[in-house]
């Protein structure tokens, strides 16, 4: 047996042995889908398959470079350098970038990012005399983007009756005629955006029977991660590029599926073994992550979905604490439960605060756990903010360089051509835009060719022939010397330095970084196991194909860290609260009313469930403020799911002063019961289940809120019979504390919104 083998349970052997044919891994969290996947890879070579012939395609960078670093290290050898592997934009690229003549495209074709598509779209919609807030910018996008991962080419969106239908109920008729217009720009421009490198990849194989037999020919065994998360366009290529020799393995969890926003369908997963006969299906169901409540809770929560692989995960580590289930009164009160729960741990049991992860649902319920975090002086980071290089002197800077590789690029040129200033207004380049218009010609031909343009200008002369004499060092410099070049030469760093404020030094500071890193770039050895390419056009399609998880490169920070459940995916923390419990919010309300939308949301909790290694934590809040108005809560339907067995029932809110929380341990719950002994029987009546429901008086009818004082009883049709304690707020917004005993506790009403009956 190979030493590799040797730490392998038998269902990852039995993974990793299985050669020919088509295999799909189901891989449970946690269940070391990533080691099965690198050692089967490893087992390939080792039994005499060429590492030219395997591809492995991913959904970030950072799991390629590591999937070739492990396969490396177990065969203790560099043949692992040969191998295909990488995200399928950067592998599609690669092989359009070789191919780019077939479909009329350079080879140095530029690749826009979703903020250069988004001005290509806004410059079609205003050249169309269309209103921009109508047809904006990013919905007009996203409809672009979900068509071409659908397969659907602007000529097919114009024709097909339910697109029309649905375009037309929106009101946007012309959503066809902006596609038709944005594919056309971007083809003149030399450029494809991120969805163009699955479709042309499509285009290229469908009508290109040489390329489809070459590729075909190359690539004798495909292996897919995450292939839960793949698109139409993804299944598509992967079908064809498979179909010669069906030595397909795809490794996945449908329970994990959660992209659906994104073109992902769990379908491909569901239907693998429909696609080949034969099919090998193993299943990873040991988790060497979680606890065992943790993975129990898990289990009976994703068992409520209909449309799934069944598996049952389990552990050999340690049962484990049960998960706290905290319900707070407000979702300032959710946010100091969090904060006094994380202090609680670290004085506890010693944890960091990068131990830490806060998970909600979406990223405007981040205000009340910076707050409190930030009154407590815990350290957090956001996930999710604004990445390195979409910063804008970040992207000018590489807009010049873009434009350098690649002078067709029009979208980049216009971003440059007057920064620095240089004299080249607003009015001469929309006179530009007209006459390339009428000439078809790109922009670029038109400034750099006045005697066939008719346009004529000292300015314009001079910023093409600042932007030739950067073309010429490209052949013989490096990434890191051209761009050097570009910073001093155009006077754009100078600019930068000059600014002495705290934003412009930070500008500036960020410049260098840039700079720094395409240093790193030229300076690092290539993995790619062919010929050095440290040019510029090679340096800036890596830097572009870069995805937000493989931008996060401080993960070790000691910070807790904040993010929605979709950017949580594929991480693990010893604690995590997972936040916003709640009807409407989690199921989120747009999920309701469709059995597939409430399942995805089901398998968005078993996500944040699984991303747990020792304790989670569930919080709810009773009200919340939402879109301005404070909205009263019930529980998340995925709360009920829960064995009673496994929860640690907590409440917090009673009193202004934030209680002490135990996040589910019983000395010091105990303490806090000793000192407020109507916690002690509201906690005993949630832990035995909800009240029974209150059935309004018979003569019961709303009274006027103008009359209604502190110390009133009343009574509410829901909640019963109570005491308003405070009043607040403004004639058309006063909030009254109504304690409505142990049963529902004290709760905030609007008085303008709810109907209460004065009893004395």
């Amino acid at each position: 047996m190979q030493n590799y083998l040797q730490g392998l349970n038998e269902q990852q052997r039995v993974a990793v042995e299985h050669k020919d044919g088509p295999i799909m891994i189901v891989a449970g969290a946690g269940s070391g889908k990533t080691k099965v996947l690198t050692t089967r890879i490893a087992h390939l070579m080792n039994s005499g398959v060429d590492a030219f012939n395997i591809l492995a395609l991913t959904f970030t960078n950072k799991a390629a470079a590591e999937m070739k670093e492990r396969v490396e290290h177990t065969l203790g050898n560099t043949e692992a350098r040969n191998l295909y592997i990488g995200t399928f934009h950067s592998v599609f690229a690669r092989i359009l970038r070789a191919e780019a003549n077939k479909l009329g495209y350079p080879n140095n074709f530029t690749i826009y990012d979703s903020d250069d598509a988004k001005g290509v779209v806004k410059d079609i919609v205003k050249e169309m005399n269309l209103d921009d807030k109508h047809y904006k910018a990013a919905f007009v996008y996203n409809r672009i983007s979900a068509a071409k991962n659908a397969l659907i080419d602007p000529a097919i969106y114009k024709q097909d009756t339910q697109i029309q239908q649905e375009d037309a109920r929106s009101n946007r008729p012309v959503m066809g005629a902006i596609y038709e217009a944005y594919a056309k720009r971007c083809f003149k421009n030399g450029a494809m955006d991120f969805d163009d490198l699955l479709f042309k990849m499509y285009v290229l194989l469908t009508h290109h029977p040489e390329a489809l037999a070459k590729y075909q020919g190359r690539f004798h065994y495909i292996l897919i991660d995450e292939y839960q998360d793949t698109n139409v366009a993804q299944y598509a290529i992967i079908k064809m590029l498979g179909a010669r020799h069906e030595n397909i393995c795809v490794v996945g969890d449908d329970a994990q599926s959660i992209y659906s926003f994104r073109g992902a369908t769990v379908q491909n997963i569901l239907q693998f073994q429909d696609d080949y006969e034969d099919v090998k299906v193993v299943k990873l169901e040991q988790n060497y992550r979680s606890t065992q409540t943790i993975l129990n809770v898990a289990n009976n929560v994703i068992g409520n979905n209909k449309n799934q692989i069944p598996k049952e995960l389990w552990t050999s580590n340690l049962e484990g604490e049960k998960i706290v289930l905290a319900r707070t009164m407000t979702d300032n009160d959710e946010g100091r439960f969090v904060a006094d729960a994380i202090k609680e741990q670290q004085m506890r049991n010693h944890y960091s605060n990068k131990d830490f992860a806060i998970l909600y649902r979406t990223n405007a319920q981040s205000r009340s756990f910076e707050e409190s975090l930030r009154r407590m002086s815990i350290p957090y980071k956001l996930v999710g903010g604004t990445s390195f290089y979409s910063r804008k002197e970040v992207k000018d800077y590489l807009a010049y360089l873009r434009v350098i590789v690649n002078s067709q690029d029009e979208e980049n040129i216009k971003r440059i051509i007057n920064y620095p200033t240089r004299g080249i207004g607003k009015t001469s380049i929309e006179r530009i835009i007209v006459r390339a218009n009428e000439l078809d010609k790109t922009f670029w031909e038109v400034i750099s060719q006045p005697e066939m343009s008719g346009i004529h200008s000292s300015q314009l002369e001079g910023f093409v022939m600042m932007i030739k004499s950067f073309r010429t060092m490209l052949e013989k410099q490096n990434a890191y010397d051209v761009a050097f070049a570009v910073g001093k030469h155009t006077g754009l760093v100078a600019e930068l330095y000059n600014d002495k404020s705290v934003e412009g030094l930070a500008r500036y500071e960020n410049v260098q970084e840039l700079l720094n890193s395409i240093k790193e770039f030229t300076e690092t050895p290539d993995e790619e196991g062919e010929l050095l390419d440290k040019s510029l056009g090679s340096y800036l399609q890596q830097i572009t194909l870069l995805t937000d998880a493989d931008q996060n490169n401080d993960a070790n920070a000691d910070v807790v860290k904040l993010m929605t459940i979709h950017a949580a995916k594929g991480l693990e923390f010893p604690g995590v609260f997972v936040v916003g419990l709640e009807e409407n919010l989690f199921p989120s309300s747009m999920s309701l009313y469709d059995r597939a939308d409430l399942e995805e949301e089901r398998r968005l909790f078993y996500v944040a469930i699984t991303r747990a290694k020792e304790r989670l934590w569930i919080t709810y809040a009773n009200s919340r403020y939402r879109f301005g108005s404070l909205v009263q809560n019930d529980p998340s339907r995925f709360i009920e799911e829960i064995p009673a067995a496994h929860l640690d029932r907590t409440f917090t809110g009673i009193s202004n002063k934030p209680a002490a929380h135990t996040g589910g341990f019983g000395s010091m719950l105990n303490q806090t019961f000793d000192k407020m002994p109507s916690l002690k029987k509201l906690a005993d009546k949630l832990a035995a289940g909800a009240p029974a429901p209150h059935t309004p008086s018979s003569n019961f009818v709303a009274d006027e809120v103008e009359g209604m004082e502190v110390g009133m009883q009343v009574e509410h049709q829901k909640f019963g019979f109570g005491k308003i304690l405070t009043i607040e707020g403004g004639a058309n917004n006063r909030i009254a504390g109504i304690d409505f005993g142990t049963g529902h506790g004290v709760k905030k009403i609007m008085l303008n919104y709810a109907k209460l009956r004065i009893v004395k």
